[in-house]
């Protein structure tokens, strides 16, 4: 029985996690929901009858492990570098005209373009085909130990290559460079639960992302809508790989997540377009960025480059202005939402910000709003950094003139007018 047991769980572990990387990676499922969660009742059944079976990369084992005192320190065996930064399309041609000085002007030269996704980078270590541990950036050199937390992320495989269907063996041993990020409409979803809980919602994505990777607890990471990209290969054994281009297509065949927004294109101007034509669309994705990265893309010609500094010659990162503009604040709001809790919100002067015409912003919550000292009739930083809903940053203190309404906290509903109340210790006011 045990025997029919063990069989059982494996085809089950296979089964879902080839539909979880359809569901979380491809975003083309195979099956339904329900037909889903019954494979995982059913193996979760199994496992509970048969404990002595249970495997650290089963899917089960994503719900989070028991907190950690603190994060280990990780040493990198590749230096995790830092990019170097240009910002207009000028730089980028002067990067290219350095690289061909030390290359020579007939040196042949394709590009990778991809998306610079603010998040927060790992480094994922696979053994046998086995995730064995998540490392953070940290200073390029040592990182953190964030294993149990980048267990929890859905479309991070536990066990590769996902597809069992292909005839390929996992490498002896891998390291997989990824960013770690939130989309941006599970990122909405988790801020409005958190303000209808009386939690202070996240700034933005990035600050969301970086925080819950780096929870103590698992389990907290676990409840949040992380995702992951992989965009380069840090070192393989066994495979041979000569191109990033070639590198992600093998990422991809393991299982992991790559970015459909990532080209390649063989000429400079080509890649200025792109990333101009992306610039321009970007409020359409689902993700925050900030820019675009531009590899050069045969390994080789990278080795010949070499590294100055901290930053690689091979690559450069094309940051693209943020978005912000200034405008008057109208007036302070309050919303009240489903459970009874105030938050404030600015009625502005009309600003397009982004492409888009901001009439309101969010105050997050009035502790928030006090700390800033945001007045009503002030100039304000306005900054759409990924929420569907733009957030006021700061005031613009040296444009005020005097007249402008300091903010307090409201005593009475602004819709039924009863006394409001505040826990100890809370931020929320209901």
């Amino acid at each position: 029985m045990t025997a029919d047991a063990a069989e059982r769980i494996a085809e089950l572990r296979r089964v879902i996690q080839y539909h979880a990387y359809r569901y979380y990676a491809l975003d083309d499922p195979e099956i339904s929901d329900a037909e889903y969660d019954a494979l995982i009742h059913e193996l979760r059944d199994l496992e509970a009858r048969h404990p002595e079976l249970v495997t650290p990369e089963s899917p089960t084992q994503r719900v989070g492990a028991e907190p950690l005192p603190e994060f280990e320190r990780v040493e990198h065996p590749v230096p995790m570098t830092s990019l170097a930064d240009v910002f207009d399309e000028e730089a980028v041609r002067e990067w290219l005209a350095r690289l061909r000085r030390l290359l020579g002007e007939d040196t042949p030269l394709e590009f990778v373009a991809e998306p610079k996704i603010d998040g927060v980078a790992v480094a994922l270590t696979y053994e046998d085909g086995v995730l064995v541990r998540g490392a953070t950036r940290g200073d390029g050199r040592v990182g953190e130990d964030v294993t149990a937390n980048v267990r929890t992320i859905r479309n991070v495989p536990l066990r590769i290559p996902v597809d069992y269907g292909q005839d390929l063996e996992p490498p002896a041993r891998i390291e997989v460079r990824g960013e770690i990020y939130m989309p941006r409409d599970l990122f909405e979803e988790l801020n409005e639960e958190r303000v209808e809980a009386g939690q202070a919602p996240f700034a933005n994505p990035r600050n969301a992302s970086a925080g819950s990777v780096r929870q103590l607890d698992p389990r907290i990471t676990a409840q949040r809508p992380l995702r992951m990209y992989a965009y380069a290969i840090g070192y393989v054994e066994g495979h041979e790989i000569e191109t990033q281009w070639e590198g992600l297509s093998y990422l991809s065949a393991l299982g992991f997540a790559v970015n459909a927004d990532i080209h390649l294109m063989d000429d400079i101007e080509q890649v200025i377009a792109y990333s101009r034509e992306w610039m321009d669309d970007r409020e359409g994705l689902n993700y925050e960025a900030d820019g675009m990265v531009i590899k050069v893309n045969d390994l080789a010609t990278q080795e010949r480059l070499g590294i100055v500094g901290n930053s690689p010659r091979w690559a450069v990162a094309y940051k693209f202005p943020a978005r912000e503009s200034t405008t008057r604040l109208q007036s302070i709001e309050v919303n009240v939402g489903r459970t009874g809790v105030l938050t404030p919100y600015a009625v502005l002067e009309p600003v397009r910000l982004g492409g888009v015409e901001i009439r309101q912003a969010t105050l997050h919550n009035f502790e928030d709003l006090l700390r800033k000292d945001i007045r009503e009739g002030d100039i304000v930083i306005v900054r759409r950094a990924g929420d569907v809903i733009p957030q006021v940053l700061k005031p613009v203190e040296e444009l005020r003139s005097g007249d402008e309404q300091a903010s307090t906290i409201p005593t009475n509903c602004p819709s039924c007018g009863e006394p409001v109340s505040q826990e100890p210790d809370a931020i929320a006011i209901y």
